[in-house]
């Protein structure tokens, strides 16, 4: 099956298509491993271009002493003409991402579009602050009246934002990372994952119909050691990734020589505690749903399932019933609601986790396998297991792959302490009749959000999504969210 504008064979930097100088790499539909595409990559040269624009175009050109009005504009042309795109977006996520068709109506594209939307909103309501007036001793004439003194705090761009997104989210993150930092007078140069380079080139002709000024946001394409030249340059003032923490690590190693901030979003393994009196169905539901979503692809994704001993059979039959329930497969069927893992090489660690849970004697309650009617593509059975150690690998290490694992507790202290005991600290969940006491609980776990009973339901712009520990640094979303992108400058003087 061919897919459209997987043609895109040059980069758009500097306001012109440039053919790239490291040659091409094919890419798979990883439901079907047909080839979509041979997508361009980025050497030295590229970089070079791309970074060398973005410092002209935020140090030389208007773009970042534009009114904040024409930066609005310009990133409405900029949502129109993905909007314009949307089928040709969303059957390429399809093909090249394996989102199934239940997420391109959230996160995958809708998400993206919501995501502009509230950013336009809160750059219409940024603007500089007074400081509060008082009176001052004249350190230079003691003897002297006091000052009247006052102030005020601007608040202006970075500079350069270097922007690397992942695989599992590709189209909704090039935004949520270039979108506030064009609208706060940055420049921006993305660099998506290897595996789906497309969500980030077919950005170009985007940029070309929105009128956006040369230089202001280019892509570039690549593996590793393009990413490392990124955060490593000097020409950078602020680099923003989503991916593993491992990644994440090295990624503060490689700019800590240039100083530049660093903004990280991370894994997870976040858990959803149980509790006696929660409504089964709903919670059982929202497990099995949370564990299969994206093939587990998602790092805020509820994995570890905390569950009172006194329901927990009847919680484990009931995800189990549900599991069985998904229909797997290609996700260009709209009835499909688990699509493949990214690449063979994604399965096969899942497979490894799922020997990991059988050699440390974890009871295997569904899935477990290959799905044994489809012969090509990256799929994997949605997997669940029973009897899990808490401080064994399967439910402290971050398996990017459709497997739950349910715990067993007898008391709520017990399941705080279980939750908060992750190196990770990204999302989590309670389940429980009693909202007051699962208040209570959810201000004592140790993670970036929690959701009570449901909490939303889908991907919420208006909250902030980051992390503790080692799940990051920083926030996306949220109120705050372009203040990411800005640095705070304050201006006094005397006025008496």
């Amino acid at each position: 099956m061919s897919v459209p504008f997987t043609d895109i064979k040059s980069f758009y930097i500097d306001g012109e298509w440039v053919l790239p100088t490291q040659g091409y790499e094919p890419i798979i539909n990883p439901a079907t491993e047909e080839i979509i595409g041979e997508a361009p990559l980025a050497g030295r040269a590229e970089l070079e271009l791309a970074l060398a624009a973005a410092r002209q175009a935020f140090d030389d050109g208007p773009w970042p002493t534009l009114p904040m009005a024409e930066r609005i504009t310009a990133v409405k042309r900029l949502r129109a003409a993905i909007l314009a795109r949307e089928e040709r977006i969303k059957q390429l996520l399809i093909a090249e991402v394996g989102a199934a068709q239940l997420l391109l109506n959230s996160a995958q594209f809708k998400g993206a579009i919501e995501a502009i939307d509230y950013a336009i909103g809160l750059a219409e309501k940024l603007q500089p602050h007074g400081t509060p007036i008082e009176l001052k001793p004249n350190p230079f004439d003691p003897a002297g009246g006091d000052i009247l003194a006052a102030g005020m705090v601007v608040q202006e761009p970075y500079g350069v934002v270097v922007g690397i997104t992942p695989y599992n989210y590709p189209f909704l993150l090039n935004i949520v990372k270039a979108v506030p930092a064009l609208l706060t007078g940055n420049t921006v140069v993305i660099k998506p994952s290897q595996f789906t380079p497309f969500s980030a080139l077919l950005l170009g002709e985007v940029i070309v119909e929105a009128e956006l000024p040369r230089g202001v946001l280019s892509v570039v394409n690549g593996g590793p050691e393009v990413g490392a030249m990124l955060t490593e340059d000097p020409r950078v003032d602020l680099v923003t990734f989503t991916g593993s923490d491992k990644v994440g690590q090295a990624i503060l190693h490689q700019s800590a020589g240039t100083l530049k901030k660093v903004h990280l979003e991370l894994g997870g393994k976040s858990a959803m505690i149980v509790r006696h009196d929660a409504d089964l169905l709903k919670a059982a539901g929202t497990a099995a749903f949370s564990m299969s979503m994206h093939a587990g692809q998602g790092c805020a994704l509820l994995t570890r399932y905390l569950v009172h001993n006194s329901i927990r059979p009847a919680f484990v039959e009931t995800v189990k019933a549900v599991l069985s329930q998904f229909k797997i497969g290609n996700p260009a069927d709209p009835s499909v609601m688990v699509g493949p893992l990214i690449r063979e090489s994604a399965r096969q660690k899942t497979e490894q986790y799922v020997q990991i849970g059988l050699d440390a004697g974890a009871t295997l309650v569904a899935g477990g396998r290959r799905p044994a009617h489809l012969e090509r593509g990256f799929f994997h059975e949605p997997t669940l297991f029973d009897n899990v150690d808490n401080a064994s690998r399967l439910a402290q290490e971050e398996v990017f792959g459709p497997i739950g694992v349910v715990i067993g507790f007898d008391s709520d202290e017990e399941a705080i302490r279980m939750a908060n005991d992750s190196k990770f600290g990204l999302s989590g969940a309670v389940m429980s009749a009693d909202r007051a006491t699962a208040y209570r609980m959810a201000l004592r776990l140790r993670t970036g959000g929690v959701s009570i009973n449901g909490g939303t339901g889908d991907f919420f712009v208006k909250a902030p999504f980051g992390g503790y520990k080692h799940s990051g640094i920083g926030r996306e979303l949220g109120k705050d969210w372009l203040n990411e992108f800005l640095l705070e400058k304050s201006i006094t003087y005397p006025i008496g």
